[in-house]
């Protein structure tokens, strides 16, 4: 199978078990930066608060992604064919080119917290980029076998990661804090932390039907991808908040050292890595093939891999900004997932699987979609300072609704 297809998906060969797309999202997100999440949190919030923020955003994020996921199963195509619709040609490749570039992000901060980790095991401070590199170049070659190889790959990583994953807990809530870290601080407001972790969440919504088209069934496809995304979630943002103040500091290599349990927390990291990646790089080499048709799988595959990997070693800027990478996502994405909501979820749009493929007849953007994305995006700036997720996910779907309602009457 071609490691980056873009050609819809049969109904005769959408045979994947609902339990391996369930799996694909749950090792996605059981990865160092949920844990990553839950400290920032640590550093701005009391225990009360975070289990509020923790509970409502991760719920509310997975579940705007869970509610699309039906278009997969239902027409079988990926997410940046199917967004041709509510957003013109154009538009779609717009949110191609982003999800292109920001992914190269993802690849980076997941390389540099698991390099991190494994450094401080074995081979030292010094050993960390070798690490990075090994991390990155491993995805890879999986990546660019296939999705059937991804599956079959988390069949083998999931059970271990629950396995590390539980040893990790066990540690986070037994190990006594060393600092009560929101003491002393004002506390931003709660919707600025709901902003953090649904601008998480909603980090994986450009792939809403990207692996659910090989699943047949729209309903457990959704619900697959729902607990896919929240129960991880659900698990580790806590963790990563008590590992926090075990530690006294939100470095995730400080967090994990804190915690005592040395192998497993590098068998934990290790593979959340590689599998978290794994959709990483899937996700970028299908937005690179809307936007470069004749590209190959394959070589979309080790380009996106291997220049993920490069930033990695370059910087580590990526941690140090995790908080404002969250909310720069979440400012276009959240109104993004809007527009999609409203086109697919509340006008039950059909996609029009022939139509969205002949490229030459398709409107470069819709009135609707451009100016639905434009005000959600300034409304989630304006109300960044008090919570902006829920006005600007309104703001979108809102105008999307009202400029389709014009245009048919």
């Amino acid at each position: 199978m071609d490691a980056a297809d873009l050609s819809p998906i049969p109904e005769s060969q959408r045979t994947q078990p609902a339990f391996d797309l369930f799996l694909i999202f749950a090792a996605a997100n059981v990865v160092a930066t949920t844990l990553q999440t839950g400290a920032v949190l640590a550093s701005r919030y009391g225990s009360t608060d975070a289990i509020i923020l923790v509970l409502a955003g991760a719920v509310f994020g997975s579940l705007l992604v869970a509610l699309l996921a039906p278009v997969g199963s239902r027409f079988g195509v990926p997410s940046m064919i199917a967004a041709r619709a509510p957003l013109g040609l154009r538009g779609a490749q717009l949110v191609s080119g982003l999800l292109y570039l920001t992914n190269f992000a993802w690849i980076a901060v997941n390389n540099t917290i698991a390099a991190s980790v494994c450094a401080q095991l074995l081979g030292g401070e010094s050993s960390a980029r070798i690490w990075a590199a090994l991390l990155g170049v491993l995805a890879t070659v999986i990546v660019a076998r296939g999705p059937r190889a991804v599956g079959l790959a988390d069949r083998i990583a999931v059970p271990l990661m629950v396995i590390a994953g539980s040893v990790l807990t066990w540690a986070a809530f037994t190990l006594p804090p060393s600092v009560e870290m929101a003491s002393g601080q004002p506390p931003p407001p709660l919707l600025w932390g709901i902003d953090v972790v649904i601008g998480y969440q909603v980090s994986w919504l450009l792939m809403f039907a990207d692996y659910s088209r090989y699943t047949r069934s729209a309903r457990a496809g959704a619900t697959a991808v729902f607990a896919g995304l929240a129960i991880p979630a659900l698990w580790l943002m806590p963790v990563g908040w008590n590992l926090a103040r075990i530690a006294g500091s939100d470095d995730p290599g400080a967090m994990l050292a804190a915690a005592g349990v040395g192998w497993w927390a590098a068998v934990l990291v290790v593979l959340a890595t590689v599998t978290t990646n794994f959709v990483n790089i899937y996700l970028s080499s299908l937005a690179w093939r809307t936007l470069a048709p004749r590209s190959t799988g394959a070589g979309s595959v080790w380009v996106i891999g291997l220049i993920g990997t490069a930033l990695g070693l370059i910087s580590s800027v990526w941690l140090t900004r995790f908080a404002d990478l969250m909310v720069l996502l979440g400012s276009v994405l959240v109104p993004v997932g809007g527009i999609f909501l409203a086109h697919f979820v509340v006008l039950r749009a059909k996609v029009d699987v022939a139509a969205i493929y002949k490229t030459e007849l398709m409107p470069a953007f819709t009135i609707a979609g451009l100016a639905a994305w434009i005000l959600g995006f300034v409304v989630y700036k304006l109300a960044a300072p008090i919570g902006a997720t829920l006005p600007s996910l309104a703001t979108s779907m809102i105008v999307f609704l009202l400029i389709r309602h014009f245009q048919r009457a």
